[in-house]
């Protein structure tokens, strides 16, 4: 078929040309080409990419990571809960599995993938990371100590009590906006009508684009104390009182915070760090022996934290910080935390706690971002902004809640009041009924007195319904009445209903009417939620000491140190080493007596001096190999050559001598250093240092590799500092250099800085 003139050509058709002459193809091509460009946006590539990603940074935060203020909940959490409440698997029906709360919830809701889901589902319901658990689980739900819950499958749940309270009881009442879910054939609720501070008693964590939460947990009595407070002095509410009544956070492991003095900043900003420590007491076994047992842990160390812990401790133990402790169990089970550590005799208590303390994660930090969506942006929020929009948010739903009871109260009302006008014409109404060809015109009487059609038996009702005025919906109601309802009993039950709904229209509009009604409403709310739902504190809150560990003075054992030529070093005991003397002099290049509170200085070629610690030398037995000494120093064997290794003794002078003649004394206490490696000299250009020693009061030989030789007195040599290049010691050639250096000579003495003599 030919193309319509409006049509758009597509390359199918310009790839196959069907015998179409070539200046056809020709135009066509061109006239498709000029199609496609008027379609063409010249848009700059940077800015596009900036957008897209700050549209998906924002959906992640949003509609993902963190939570909303009003409700303290993440768009999964919301999801999960909103369907578990469709699917009727509430507190008091039986438990369902959790893979069909998930595929449910995915399906409807969030289309995302079901581990994502199945997890956020497992967190609600763990009582170590939720204070008030939203979740009631039934099966392997993990385990404090880290592990895994069970596949979705074998697992079940429903909803707590809490939850349904707090999160869900007024949601039927229209109190909350309902949005349309992913694909726009359901709607779901943007936020839950949360009835309590949710964010600040269950807290949070979430990391966005860019952004992360952190909230920690709080006493659910003194959270809904404080907004109490809050609602009774809403205008002179400040920071500093709030705390008074919520001093902090409680975790659900309990624990020490250590810095209560920090809080009030943390509170106020919204950022800053809690330490939390965990709590150790002392029991003592039939023996006498003392044990330390950890009650309480830190509530960052949850998870593979404790199993960290514990090796941590291990470790401790191997390199004797931790001497005293001599076994290590862990006896924690559902009922609680226990970790007992068991002690020697006599151990120092204090001391080992003090270590725990300061070199594990007994004392852990939690990192507090008070991140929360608002308003439908990310905010950073302080303690009294949260309880601002918590009030904020009270109000709304309350008044929502009581608009909509009002609504469905009027409506009650008009339809008894209707039926309790209608027991007084019943035989008129019963004539209208009887006369009447259809329900419409029925209707049509009762509501406007319309005669017209219908057969009355006596003039009397016939008079009478002209006279009635029913509203539509009084009229329907007693269409749709049942003859049962005209009993005596029904029709006291119905002045009954109609005189207590009367009444709850009057308390209605008190409410909706009077901004002081609404709040000892919302008070009276929070008293019945504090009454069923407050736990006695857990979390001691105190300006911890300072961790001060005493430390133990080194044991000092004199040893020797063995240097192979290989530079292999190890040290062992001064009485064996007296014992095998005769067999170990000949084997090493270096024999030095020392103690493990001293230190050696291996001085190299380069004019390096690297520091050995002789406690850091490996203390072995007698054919122990030892160690390379680079593994123990800064020593670099590819780099360097050691030209001498000695004792460090700080009133002692070192002689150096450099290949190019020069010479120095150099006072030791200048390698007195923290420093590993230090520069020894200064070296000129291509010169390497060639001979250390101790100085003595006695002669000096230098010979070069032109086989000139000096001989001088090292009292001549001037003492410098470690960054002087000396002064010569030996006028050499062009291209010669010292070869040898000996403390002795056979040629006569001549001062220092001549030419020598040719040997």
């Amino acid at each position: 078929m030919p193309k319509k003139q409006d049509e758009q050509l597509s390359f199918d058709d310009l790839m196959d040309p069907k015998e179409e002459p070539k200046k056809n193809r020709k135009r066509k091509t061109k006239q498709a080409l000029e199609e496609i460009q008027e379609k063409i946006l010249d848009v700059e590539f940077s800015d596009v990419m900036r957008k897209s990603y700050i549209d998906y940074s924002m959906s992640v935060i949003t509609a993902r990571a963190l939570p909303d203020v009003r409700d303290g909940l993440k768009p999964v959490q919301r999801r999960l809960i909103y369907d578990m409440q469709e699917l009727g698997t509430t507190s008091d029906k039986p438990y369902r599995k959790v893979a069909r709360v998930v595929g449910d919830t995915m399906g409807k809701y969030h289309p995302h993938g079901d581990s994502s889901l199945e997890g956020a589902l497992v967190v609600m319901a763990q009582d170590w990371k939720q204070y008030q658990p939203l979740v009631d689980g039934h099966g392997n739900f993990g385990s404090i100590e880290g592990d895994e819950a069970a596949a979705s499958r074998y697992i079940e749940c429903r909803m707590t009590p809490y939850t349904e309270d707090v999160l869900l009881s007024d949601i039927k009442e229209n109190t909350v906006d309902f949005i349309p879910n992913y694909d726009e054939e359901l709607d779901e609720p943007a936020v839950l009508p949360c009835r309590l501070p949710n964010l600040l008693i269950n807290g949070t964590e979430g990391i966005a684009v860019g952004m992360a939460t952190s909230m920690p947990t709080h006493n659910t009595g003194e959270v809904i104390d404080a907004a109490i407070w809050y609602l009774d002095h809403e205008k002179q509410a400040t920071i500093e009182d709030l705390m008074q009544i919520l001093p902090g956070p409680d975790f659900p492991t309990g624990g020490i915070i250590s810095n209560q003095s920090d809080l009030n900043a943390i509170y106020t900003t919204g950022t800053g760090k809690i330490k939390v420590r965990g709590k150790v007491v002392i029991e003592q076994d039939k023996g006498g022996k003392e044990k330390l047992v950890i009650t309480e842990i830190p509530y960052p160390m949850i998870g593979d934290g404790i199993g960290k812990f514990l090796q941590s401790v291990a470790d401790l133990v191997e390199n004797k910080t931790l001497s005293d402790i001599v076994d290590i169990s862990n006896q924690s089970s559902k009922e609680g935390i226990r970790i007992v550590l068991e002690l020697k005799k006599g151990a120092d208590t204090e001391q080992i706690e003090n270590i725990l303390y300061k070199k594990t994660r007994l004392e852990d930090t939690f990192g507090c971002n008070f991140l929360a969506i608002s308003h439908g942006r990310p905010e950073t929020m302080s303690i009294l902004d949260i309880y601002r929009e918590f009030a904020a948010f009270q109000y709304e739903i309350h008044t929502r809640k009581f608009e909509n009871l009002l609504k469905k109260a009027d409506r009650k009302r008009e339809i008894d009041e209707g039926l309790l006008k209608a027991i007084d014409v019943v035989d008129t109404i019963v004539e209208i009924l009887r006369g009447s060809d259809t329900v419409a015109q029925a209707k049509t009487c009762l509501m406007t007195g319309n005669t017209t059609g219908i057969r009355f038996k006596t003039k009397t009702a016939e008079k009478q319904a002209k006279e009635l005025r029913f509203t539509e919906i009084q009229a329907q109601s007693i269409l749709e009445l049942r003859l049962s309802r005209l009993v005596g009993l029904e029709l006291a039950a119905i002045q009954e209903d109609y005189d207590k709904i009367v009444k709850n229209i009057n308390r209605y509009k008190k409410l909706l009417g009077s901004h002081a009604e609404m709040r000892h409403e919302i008070v009276r709310g929070l008293e019945s939620l504090k009454a069923k739902y407050q736990k006695p504190r857990k979390t001691v809150i105190t300006d911890a000491k300072e961790i001060v560990i005493k430390e133990k003075p080194e044991e000092i054992l004199p040893v020797v140190v063995l240097i192979d030529r290989f530079h292999y070093i190890r040290a062992i005991d001064e009485t064996l080493y007296e014992k095998n003397k005769e067999q170990l002099d000949p084997e090493h290049k270096y024999v030095i007596p020392s103690a493990t509170d001293q230190r050696l200085i291996a001085f190299t070629d380069t004019g390096k001096a690297h520091t050995v610690k002789v406690k850091d030398i490996p203390y072995g037995r007698l054919r122990d190999k030892g160690t390379p000494i680079d593994n123990i120093s800064g020593y670099d064997s590819k780099q360097e050559n050691i030209i001498a290794i000695l004792p460090l003794e700080v009133e002692k002078e070192l002689v150096f001598v450099s290949s190019d003649g020069y010479v120095k004394r150099v006072s030791m206490a200048e390698f007195d250093v923290t420093r590993r490696t230090i520069d020894s000299t200064k070296l000129s250009p291509g010169s390497k240092v060639v001979y250390i020693a101790p100085y003595q009061d006695r002669s000096l030989m230098l010979t070069s590799a032109n086989q000139y030789a000096i001989r001088f007195q090292q009292s001549e040599i001037p003492v410098q500092g470690k960054t002087a290049r000396g002064a010569i010691g030996m006028k050499l050639e062009e291209g010669d250099s010292i070869a040898e250096v000996s403390d002795s000579g056979l040629i006569r003495f001549s001062k220092r800085g001549g030419k020598g003599k040719k040997r």
